[in-house]
């Protein structure tokens, strides 16, 4: 039996306003906007760079030009421990807990995140500890300690790769370092977390081939937008036109709010589901 549910987050402006931006201004970057615009986005579009590794690029420019200071593990985790979170974030973890112990008490819940942001602000988080594995961009540095290159990239598809590893069990410091390990085909008993028993949270386009695999194997995909945002309403509401997530909350998890409630609700639902399968398995 598969008693384990996971709910994946992205989180640059899923559980937080977007961190990289905050650590630019963070930096003495005062207008970021100018950095995405006039920086990243004619890579973009003009030299058909891939978004992630554009952005990862600019920043290690910057540091290297001084318009910021050069980056560092150091001066990343720093932000990373004062970036602000939405609403509600910090006791949303306890909260989806409580509500699966109620509904069945052998029912583990994990969290993930997977997201295109940058690795050693995420994990300096004060919401870090709550997750089972944090999978993120990465930087590579020098012997100085500054950032000279891009360790990893995870953008697009590149995040499904990481649901096959919750869905595998390929989590933890044994499976560091092994990147083909992914591609070993399992049985249907040797799977950790099947799919339809995970959640997972986004708000951008990098997050489209996470809905679309939950989607088709019977997941719950759950698009948020900030409401501070409207220039993004538009994006977030599309993934509802076309179909490709269950629902479309703002990103508040105070609470009480709708999207609390309904990740409550959807956890409750799955327990309930694992509770009855366990059941009609024992006959």
């Amino acid at each position: 039996m598969h008693e384990t549910i996971a709910v994946v987050f992205d989180f640059d402006d899923t559980l937080a306003p977007d961190t990289t931006t905050g650590f630019l201004r963070h930096s003495g970057l005062v207008d970021a906007s100018r950095f995405w615009k006039e920086e990243v986005d004619p890579l973009i579009t003009r030299e058909d760079w891939d978004p992630v590794p554009a952005y990862l690029y600019r920043m290690i420019e910057a540091g290297r030009s001084g318009c910021i200071p050069p980056i560092t593990r150091e001066r990343l985790a720093d932000w990373g421990r004062r970036a602000p979170l939405h609403p509600g974030v910090e006791t949303l973890f306890a909260r989806l807990r409580a509500a699966v112990r109620e509904t069945h008490p052998r029912v583990q819940l994990e969290f993930y995140v997977i997201s295109s942001g940058i690795g050693d602000v995420l994990r300096a988080t004060r919401i870090a500890h709550e997750f089972t594995q944090i999978w993120a961009s990465e930087f590579h540095y020098g012997s100085d300690g500054q950032a000279v290159f891009v360790r990893r990239v995870i953008s697009f598809t590149d995040k499904t790769r990481y649901l096959f590893h919750v869905q595998k069990g390929l989590i933890g410091p044994d499976h560091v370092g092994r990147p083909f390990e992914v591609n070993r085909k399992l049985s249907p008993e040797q799977i950790r977390v099947p799919f339809r028993q995970m959640i997972f949270v986004g708000d951008g386009y990098t997050d489209i081939p996470c809905f679309s695999l939950l989607r088709q194997h019977g997941g719950i995909p759950i698009a948020v937008y900030d409401r501070h945002r409207e220039d993004k309403w538009g994006s977030a509401f599309q993934f509802v036109r076309d179909g490709r997530v269950a629902n479309l909350h703002a990103a508040n998890y105070a609470e009480d709010s709708d999207l609390s409630n309904f990740l409550v609700m959807a956890v409750r639902s799955l327990a309930t589901d694992i509770a009855l399968a366990a059941r009609t398995y024992q006959g």
